[in-house]
């Protein structure tokens, strides 16, 4: 009779056991995770030393016997380490992710619970993203969400390629004179061949990214559509990262006016002559390349978090990031009593009719 199969137990992607003494050893780095195996005689921390994140576990016990140690304490550390979360079964290999998003996939293996990883980046196929301003933030933001997997990107800009566009390593000086958006499927092309940019149909979810300030009528329409969005906001030297909207859930644009409004009456003053971009300084001066890249990078995990089926971090929330250091500075965000987002699109408060 044959002997029966047991399932492969592995640690979770990237872990590795490392020693720490001469009677322990350290499972991961990062503080979220990491465990110490302490007590071991010091052949037992010879034999964790050599497991990494391809090792069987379940075949651990018998090397530990091979070796004279106790089979059955390497087993029950083995089943320790499983309590804690920190193996996973070997995946199965018709659904591994390969190409730039491997990386990707083996951290969020170590975020959930369930260590699917490979499914959350495998989803990101399906997805339907749109993005709203394409200079360099947008561009980037379109750029990493591609590579990140996302299968479709809806791109809006018109306007051209401006020389000051060729920052952060998005837009090309042979693009000047081209619509952005034109330039964008390029670029996309090149970083993701099987992305699609053509595609019809709703996003899912849409970055806007804008300069000075968000255009609170854009953010009205993005309410009515039920449409959840990202906002960014690029100034000269600083950037606004967020916050993350889902309609009638967390706190929307009009809500953050409405603080600003608060503590500054001339708010709604200031912010008209902003968005209308009347005047002789209506063209942006450009993005910092560095600054560009920042929002891009953080914009891009907010949509994957979402992707992910978690909640993005800055729902209610902005991070500021100023230049030149570009350390972030969050700020939370309260629904206004006086603006009513909280109400569901195309509803009233009325309450039920009677029958």
């Amino acid at each position: 009779m044959s002997r029966p199969t047991r399932d492969d137990v592995l640690l979770r992607p990237g872990l590795r056991a490392l020693p720490r003494s001469e009677d322990e050893v350290q499972v991961g780095t990062d503080p979220r995770w990491a465990v110490r195996l302490a007590g071991l005689a010091p052949a037992e921390v010879l034999l964790w030393s050599q497991v990494d994140d391809t090792t069987d576990l379940t075949r651990l016990p018998d090397r530990a016997r091979a070796a004279g140690l106790d089979g059955a304490t390497v087993a029950a550390t083995v089943e320790e380490l499983r309590r804690a979360g920190l193996t996973r079964p070997r995946p199965d290999t018709t659904t591994v992710v390969h190409g730039p998003a491997a990386a990707d996939a083996a951290a969020w293996s170590l975020l959930l619970p369930d260590a699917a990883g490979d499914g959350v980046v495998g989803a990101r196929a399906g997805a339907v993203v749109g993005v709203v301003g394409l200079g360099p933030t947008g561009l980037g933001v379109a750029r990493q969400l591609a590579v990140a997997g996302v299968g479709t990107l809806l791109l809006d800009d018109d306007d051209p390629v401006r020389s000051p566009d060729v920052a952060a390593g998005t837009h090309r000086w042979a693009d000047v004179g081209t619509p952005r958006a034109v330039a964008a499927r390029r670029v996309l092309r090149e970083s993701a061949p099987g992305v699609r940019t053509d595609a019809d149909g709703a996003p899912e979810v849409v970055v806007v990214v804008e300069h000075e300030a968000a255009d609170p009528v854009r953010a009205v329409r993005l309410m009515g559509e039920d449409l959840p969005h990202l906002s960014v906001v690029v100034r000269t030297a600083d950037a606004l990262v967020g916050p993350f909207v889902r309609p009638g859930t967390d706190p929307c644009l009009r809500c953050l006016d409405l603080h600003r409004t608060d503590v500054d009456r001339a708010w709604p003053t200031v912010l008209g002559a902003l968005t209308r971009g009347a005047g002789p300084h209506a063209a942006p001066p450009g993005e910092v390349g560095v600054l560009a890249g920042a929002c891009a990078a953080l914009a891009a995990a907010q949509v994957l978090a979402l992707l992910a089926g978690t909640t993005p971090s800055l729902c209610g929330a902005t991070v500021e990031l100023t230049l030149p250091d570009l350390v972030g500075r969050e700020r939370r965000w309260a629904v206004h009593p006086a603006c009513g987002c909280r109400v569901p699109p195309r509803t009233t408060d009325a309450g039920p009719r009677e029958g």
